[in-house]
């Protein structure tokens, strides 16, 4: 991920009152238990208060600041958690990992504990905490902290606190706390740590990593750890690549992890091993990496597997919790893991065997690779759904607000190698299309069972690979001490990553750059697409110009039963309402800062909330701030 902002912009009312009053009368309570909204991540809510009649009477109910604007640091940060919901209090991690515990209906905080990271450690994948998981005990010896929150943190620390106090759980590791070793030598401080919540199943809790990409071939492994939730006594480790046929690290789980309590298993979304750009020292198809590894929860032995990416020199991760549902497809019902990829693709997994359930066909790829390389010929495309993300480009199709910024476009992209889908990085310089952010990314999907409908956001950009020969690697890491220069030590190239854009700052890719979707998952076929997000915040005025464009977004959707589709993610400051059966947008709020970050829905007392955290992204460079923010009817 770059800093897509500063490339992507710079130079350049009370009609329904009696409905609303017998909705509160007659709505249920629901909870947000888990951070994808049940263990599988399905993002769906059975709250029907909020409708599309109603939803343009949304209003902000109430807000409430983390703190972390007093932080410097705080430009360094994202704000991508989504709130849970449990025991009548909503669970909050901020930035810098500082958990809260509030009053649903209010906001009012309630407790809040600081893990006191040390700020001045450089995170490269910024400061960040996507969520928290929730817990109860059964076991008689838990009463003195028998409800718990399991914080991962950006430093590799497993803490759990007690749900009530916020204290931490004294019979939990040392003081309530794990410092999970990360299998080596660092290369530097905040190498590795933990973005994504840990998830919890069968009394074991199973925690993932992030890592610093592209800094060696030697990399730290990418080990899975499960811990029991009681004591914080280990119970085993995963690390993808073990008994792999060469030394390599990462294929690490830094996405969200998915949970079948019935089934006992887990299931992990990979990485590629290192460098991501390079791998001619770990040839072959690396089994386990860019893959969905379904693991027995209690043993953590490997149940089945199915690689979306072989020999991934893509950097296309999967950076998606997988989607636990049921889906039937062609008149065949089954059990099925849905997995969202950067590509853009969708591919649906019987849950129980690993083997599509939606068909996937081998198709040949480019093959024109660097010195040393060994490419698979073949890479898997599922038959259904089509890709949701572009991956073809000619020069034709260059993009520019004015035709000296077309042209610019146009002669970039006439001096590198773009031959569509899985074009191997070269000295040349090479076009990836969909860029590394996606297509689909940590977002995810959000699926209606009801309907058997997914709803996903894409983005649509350009990022230029070039791998640099090992001898002139220093020379240009002098020469441009501010771009995404990476060394891959120990491989004969280091690299260079940039978003391809225009004199005035525009993708040279066509727009829109970011879409919303709707999939029929009965036969695969697309409801409906509409752009996401507007140019508003980037360069004023500039949607007049631009027209509906779009985005790149980095956020993913919910569902709910009453036919609504909540998203924020685009890089315009606002949390939006689509109808679920058009894709017409009903409603926008405006938020104080960016919303990149999924939101969460409930009905507390009667009452249904949608909540947002809006604190921008260093990344994508939007508005930073450290509120969440609640909507609800008004009163």
């Amino acid at each position: 991920m770059m800093n897509f902002r500063s490339q992507f912009t710079a130079r350049c009312l009370v009609a329904v009152a009696a409905l609303l009053v017998a909705g509160r009368a007659f709505g249920a309570d629901t909870s947000w238990l888990y951070y994808g909204g049940d263990q599988g991540g399905q993002r769906y809510s059975a709250a029907q208060q909020i409708t599309p009649a109603n939803v343009n009477d949304l209003a902000v109910a109430w807000t409430y600041s983390t703190g972390d604007l007093v932080h410097s640091e705080i430009k360094r940060a994202a704000f991508e958690n989504t709130p849970i919901l449990a025991e009548g209090r909503l669970y909050v991690c901020s930035s810098f990992n500082e958990v809260s515990a509030l009053d649903p209906g209010t906001g009012r905080p309630i407790w809040r504990f600081d893990p006191k990271l040390d700020l001045s450690v450089h995170y490269p994948n910024s400061f960040n905490c996507r969520g928290v998981a929730y817990w109860r005990a059964t076991k008689p010896q838990s009463a003195s902290c028998p409800s718990r929150i399991f914080l991962a943190t950006n430093d590799m620390r497993l803490i759990a606190l007690d749900a009530k106090s916020g204290r931490p759980c004294a019979g939990f590791g040392q003081n309530g706390t794990i410092h999970v070793d990360p299998g080596g030598k660092l290369f530097h401080r905040g190498e590795i740590g933990f973005t994504s919540p840990p998830v919890v199943s069968h009394g074991i809790v199973v925690v993932g990593s992030s890592m610093d990409d592209n800094q060696r071939v030697h990399e730290l492994p990418g080990t899975v750890h499960a811990f029991d939730a009681e004591t914080g006594a280990p119970k085993w480790s995963f690390d993808p690549l073990v008994g792999a046929p060469f030394k390599a690290g990462s294929a690490n789980v830094w996405a969200p992890i998915s949970a079948d309590d019935a089934r006992g298993l887990v299931f992990l979304p990979t990485t590629s091993p290192s460098p991501d750009f390079f791998g001619g020292l770990r040839l072959g198809d690396d089994r386990y990496a860019g893959a969905v590894v379904a693991v027995n929860v209690e043993t953590g032995k490997i149940a089945w597997s199915f690689q979306t990416v072989h020999h991934n020199v893509w950097d296309y991760d999967l950076p998606a919790q997988p989607t636990l549902a049921t889906v039937t497809y062609k008149g065949k019902t089954a059990p099925v893991v849905i997995q969202g990829t950067k590509q853009g693709l969708i591919f649906t997994l019987n849950r129980d065997t690993g083997l599509p359930f939606i068909p996937v066909q081998e198709r040949k790829v480019p093959q024109d690779a660097a010195t040393g390389e060994k490419l698979s010929p073949t890479q898997p495309f599922p038959i259904a759904p089509k890709p949701l993300a572009p991956h073809d480009i000619k020069l034709d199709d260059a993009f520019g607000l004015l035709w000296f910024d077309r042209a610019a476009c146009r002669k970039a992209m006439a001096g590198l190698k773009s031959e569509g889908f899985y074009t191997p990085p070269s000295t040349q310089g090479t076009i990836l299309y969909p860029f590394t952010g996606g297509g689909i990314n940590w977002g995810g999907l959000s699926f209606d069972a009801s309907r058997d409908v997914v709803y996903v956001n894409t983005s649509s950009a350009m990022h230029t690979v070039k791998l640099i020969p090992r001898k002139d690697f220093a020379a240009a890491k002098r020469a441009e001490p501010n771009k995404e220069i990476s060394p891959q030590e120990g491989a004969p190239f280091g690299m260079r990553r940039d978003i391809l854009v225009s004199p005035l700052g525009m993708p040279c890719n066509p727009p829109p750059w970011g879409l919303l979707h709707a999939i029929d998952m009965h036969d695969g076929h697309e409801l409906w697409s509409v752009p996401l997000g507007t140019t508003e915040d980037l360069a004023p005025f500039s949607e007049y110009i631009l027209g509906n464009t779009g985005t790149p977004n980095f956020g993913g959707p919910i569902a709910t039963a009453s036919g609504l589709v909540f998203i924020a993610a685009a890089m315009d400051n606002y949390l939006r309402a689509f109808d679920a059966k058009t894709g017409q947008e009903l409603w926008r709020g405006r938020l104080p800062a960016g919303g990149q970050a999924t939101p969460m829905t409930y009905v507390w007392k009667g009452r249904q909330y949608v909540i947002i955290a809006a604190g921008g992204h260093a990344m994508a460079n939007t508005k930073r701030g450290d509120q969440i923010v609640a909507f609800a009817l008004g009163n």
